[in-house]
C-alpha cells in the first residue's frame, strides 16, 4: 500500500512539470545530494502546490534555514516596526552637579547598541547637571531570563562572534550588530616585540594577555584571539608578521555586566566621574527612580538586513526571547520557540513533530521538514511583512556585501546570478538552502534543500541550483 502512495504522488509530480525537466531534476537530486541524507522540495510560487518532492516529509536539521522561520515570527508577532528600548534612570538627590544616588540602565535586548548611545547617555546626564555620581552603576536585564548561552552553543564555539551570549544588555560595535561582542585588532610591532592591539570600544571589563610575538614579513600568520572558555580573560597568542594584521569579533563573558563596563567607561570619557565606591552592579530598577531618557533602535524592518543576509546568531535568539516575553511575559528561549511553533500552526503548518530549541538553528536538535518550511515560504507572501522578508534574503551571486550576503561568492556564473533569493545554512554536517528561485523559463518557484553527512555539501548544492534553475 505504501509503494502504491509512492506511485500516485510520483504521478501527479510528473504532472506539475514537464516530463523531462521533472527527471532532469530528480537526477541532479540523487546525483549530487544522494538518496537517504537529503529533503528537497519544490512548489509553484503562485498556488503553493508542491512540483516536486524527495524526502519532503523527512525530519531534518535546518541550521541557519531556522532564521527563516522566526524571522517571519518575529515580523507578524513583534511587528515591522518595533524598536527595542533602552532606559536611563536616576534616583537619590542632586548636591550641586553631585548625584547622591545610582544610575540606572534598563535594556530589552537592543542588539543595535552601541558606543554612540552610550555619549548620548553622558549628553543626558550632563544636561540633568549630573557631572559626578557618588552612587553606583546599576543593569536591569530582567526583561530576559533564563540561560544566556544558546542551546547548541559548546566550550569551543563560545568565544566565537556566532555563539555569542544573549541578554536584556547587550552591545554591538558596528552595523553588522554582532551582540555580545568586542572588537580587538592585533598589529605587528617590531621584530621579537609583542603586537600591539585596539579594542572597539573598550576593555568593558575584560582582561587581555599579550603572549605574541611579531616575526619577519613572510612568515606565517599564526595569531588567535581568542577568550578562554567561561571567563573575562582574552588570549593573544601565535605570530603575527610585519605588514599583516588580524582583526577578532570576542564574545563577552558577561553580556550585562561587560556592557554595563563599556557604558562606564564611555561615561568617564565624556566627563561623568563617579565616586571610588561606585560598583557595577545588575538588579531591578526601582519604583521611585526618575526616567531620563528612552533610547530607541532601528525598526525590526531596519535591522532584517543585516540579521538574514549576514545569518547573524544573536538577533535570532535575542528576537526569540523578545516574543516570548511580548506573547507569554517571559523572556526566555524555551517561551520563545513555543510562540514560533505557534506561529507556524497558524499559518496551518502541519508541525507536530517539529522541535524548535533555538531561533538561529544553531543547535543540532532543531528538527524540520522541507515540505514544511517550503509551505512557509509560500504562506508569507500572502503576509504584509513580505516584501521586508523578502528583500532581506541573500541574493545569489551579487557581490555587495549587503545584497548577496552570505550567497555573495557563490552561483556567480552569469546565468545564475540575481535568480536565486534564498537563507543560507550551515553547522558541521549540515547544509541547507532555501528560498525563492527564477528559471529559464522565468517562471518563479520556492525550494527548500536541506542536506546531511556530505562533505563539501555547499558545492553539491549549488550544483544542484544551477541544474534547477536551467530546468525550471
Amino acid at each position: 500500500m505504501k509503494k502504491l502512495i509512492q506511485l500516485v504522488l510520483l504521478f501527479v509530480l510528473f504532472l506539475s512539470l514537464p516530463i523531462q525537466s521533472f527527471a532532469s531534476i530528480n537526477g541532479a537530486v540523487t546525483t549530487n545530494l544522494g538518496k537517504s541524507n537529503v529533503a528537497v522540495t519544490i512548489r509553484d510560487v503562485e498556488s503553493g502546490k508542491i512540483v516536486y518532492s524527495h524526502n519532503g516529509d523527512k525530519l531534518m536539521r535546518p541550521a541557519s534555514n531556522m532564521k527563516l522561520i522566526s524571522g517571519a515570527a518575529a515580523l507578524s508577532i513583534l511587528g515591522e516596526d518595533y524598536r527595542f528600548t533602552t532606559d536611563l534612570y536616576m534616583d537619590g538627590t542632586m548636591d550641586g552637579n553631585m548625584l547622591n544616588g545610582n544610575i540606572y540602565i534598563k535594556g530589552s535586548g537592543d542588539p543595535t547598541l552601541k558606543k554612540d548611545d552610550f555619549l548620548e547617555f553622558a549628553k543626558i546626564l550632563k544636561r540633568n547637571g549630573i557631572r559626578t555620581v557618588n552612587g553606583h552603576l546599576i543593569g536591569d536585564d530582567t526583561v530576559f531570563s533564563g540561560s544566556t548561552l544558546p542551546p547548541g552553543v559548546d566550550k569551543t564555539d563560545e568565544s566565537y562572534y556566532f555563539g555569542a551570549r544573549t541578554s536584556a544588555i547587550t552591545m554591538s560595535q558596528n552595523d553588522d550588530f554582532d551582540a555580545s561582542t568586542i572588537i580587538i585588532t592585533a598589529k605587528p610591532g617590531k621584530v621579537g616585540a609583542k603586537p600591539s592591539y585596539t579594542i572597539e570600544p573598550n576593555l568593558s571589563g575584560m582582561v587581555i594577555s599579550n603572549q605574541a610575538k611579531t616575526v619577519n614579513k613572510g612568515n606565517k600568520n599564526t595569531l588567535t584571539i581568542k577568550r578562554a572558555y567561561n571567563t573575562n580573560r582574552i588570549i593573544i597568542s601565535g605570530n603575527l608578521p610585519q605588514g599583516s594584521s588580524v582583526k577578532e569579533w570576542v564574545t563577552l563573558q558577561d553580556p550585562s555586566k561587560n556592557t554595563m563596563q563599556a557604558i562606564k567607561l564611555t561615561l568617564q570619557s565624556s566627563g561623568i566621574q563617579f565616586s571610588k565606591q561606585s560598583n557595577i552592579k545588575i538588579g531591578k530598577v526601582p519604583q521611585q527612580a526618575k526616567l531620563l531618557y528612552t533610547n530607541e533602535s532601528r525598526s525590526l524592518s531596519a535591522i532584517f538586513p543585516a540579521f538574514m543576509k549576514l545569518s547573524n546568531n544573536s538577533i535570532a535568539d535575542i528576537m526569540v526571547k523578545a516574543m516570548g516575553k511580548q506573547q507569554l511575559g517571559e523572556g526566555s528561549t524555551v517561551k520563545g520557540v513555543s510562540v514560533l511553533k505557534t506561529y507556524g500552526e497558524s499559518l496551518n503548518i502541519p508541525m507536530d513533530n517539529w522541535r524548535f530549541v533555538d531561533g538561529s538553528g544553531l543547535s543540532n536538535l532543531n528538527r524540520i521538514t522541507a515540505n514544511g518550511l517550503s509551505q512557509l515560504l509560500y504562506e508569507v507572501r500572502q503576509e504584509p511583512y513580505y516584501d521586508t522578508f523578502f528583500n532581506s534574503l541573500p541574493v545569489a551571486g551579487n557581490k555587495e556585501r549587503f545584497v548577496g550576503g552570505t550567497l555573495r561568492k557563490r552561483l556567480t556564473n552569469a546565468d545564475l546570478q540575481n535568480r536565486i533569493f534564498a537563507k543560507t545554512g550551515y553547522i558541521p554536517n549540515v547544509y541547507t538552502l532555501s528560498g525563492y528561485i527564477k528559471g529559464q523559463s522565468g517562471k518563479q518557484y520556492i525550494f527548500s534543500i536541506l542536506l546531511e553527512n556530505k562533505a563539501n555539501g555547499n558545492l553539491y548544492i549549488d550544483r544542484t541550483m544551477a541544474s534547477l534553475v536551467k530546468n525550471l
